[in-house]
């Protein structure tokens, strides 16, 4: 008995020195070398050249010539760039509206075991198989005003010139980005909904809750993580939108929706002002990440402990 009574203590201790981590083996800082090396040519360096860009005059052609603090001042005093800014926070505001409930409900639905679901579920996620371009080309086709939807339909659509506005572009701007990118939102929530465990929801049945209830009081909660994440995705890519405004309405009429990232390319690329360009570019990475971390601040997510959704 006493042996028997020693191996199990023994057995036990080796389990909780596991748990603890003590006397496992970790892997050495060797393995953090690739994504290192690859993290530090594709982001850090350029980022710091961009950075170094900025107090520069260059057009492209020659050398950079050092010009201090002009590109930042003309900045400042820039209405379009100030206009940009209210724009892209307009547009990424409107996409997180837009697209949380329903990828959160649809998230929802699929992960359950419903007729049908997985059918449903892979042709809802076509738009994911698509590139922004083809997305935003198709969308111009359809949208017209001679030829697309909006000629057959003036009850519904007026002239049909819904790019003529600033209003109809921006809700044009909104939907298309809503329609391609909330399966990709539908399926990290997805993925979360499925984590949850199920005997929380037999718990509830028992003491007599109903679908709705469980939603709100169990699925929503154990879902704080995962839309937490999903936001921060939508901030981030609604910041640096770019492809459907050039191939949508070029940031017209006039500049009614000329965002941050395509102002930068009409200063890069179009006036070829790589310095200004550059200065634009940084705003967009410190508003992005400012943005970011207070959004990871605010709703306790950096504090997260537990392994479990919502602990």
């Amino acid at each position: 008995m006493t042996s028997i009574a020693t191996t199990l203590a023994a057995a036990a201790g080796r389990r909780r020195a596991v748990r603890s981590g003590v006397g496992a083996t970790r892997p050495g800082l060797a393995w953090a070398v690739p994504a290192t090396v690859f993290f530090s040519l594709f982001a850090i360096v350029p980022l710091v050249l961009v950075a170094v860009l900025s107090f520069t005059g260059w057009n492209g052609i020659g050398s950079p010539k050092w010009i201090g603090l002009s590109n930042w001042t003309a900045l400042w005093h820039d209405p379009v760039m100030l206009k940009s800014l209210w724009l892209s926070t307009l547009l990424t505001t409107l996409g997180v509206v837009i697209q949380t409930p329903i990828s959160i409900l649809l998230g929802v639905w699929a992960a359950g075991h419903q007729r049908n679901r997985a059918v449903l579920s892979a042709i809802y996620f076509v738009p994911l198989l698509l590139s922004v371009t083809a997305v935003s080309v198709l969308w111009r086709a359809l949208l017209d005003p001679n030829f697309g939807v909006p000629s057959d339909a003036g009850w519904l659509f007026g002239n049909g010139n819904l790019l003529g506005t600033q209003s109809g572009s921006i809700g044009v701007l909104a939907f298309v980005g809503a329609w391609q990118w909330t399966p990709l939102h539908t399926l990290i929530y997805q993925g979360g909904a499925r984590a949850v465990p199920q005997v929380l929801y037999q718990a509830a049945a028992i003491d007599g809750a109903g679908t709705v209830r469980q939603f709100f009081h169990i699925t929503l909660p154990q879902l704080r993580n995962t839309i937490i994440t999903s936001m921060v995705l939508m901030v981030v890519g609604g910041l640096t939108t770019f492809d459907t405004v050039l191939i949508l309405t070029q940031g017209g009429p006039g500049t009614d929706t000329t965002i941050s990232a395509y102002y930068m390319y009409q200063q890069g690329f179009l006036s070829f002002d790589f310095g200004g360009a550059s200065a634009i570019a940084l705003v967009l990475v410190v508003v992005a990440t400012l943005i970011s971390l207070v959004m990871v601040r605010l709703t306790g997510y950096d504090r997260m402990n537990s392994t479990a959704e919502g602990l």
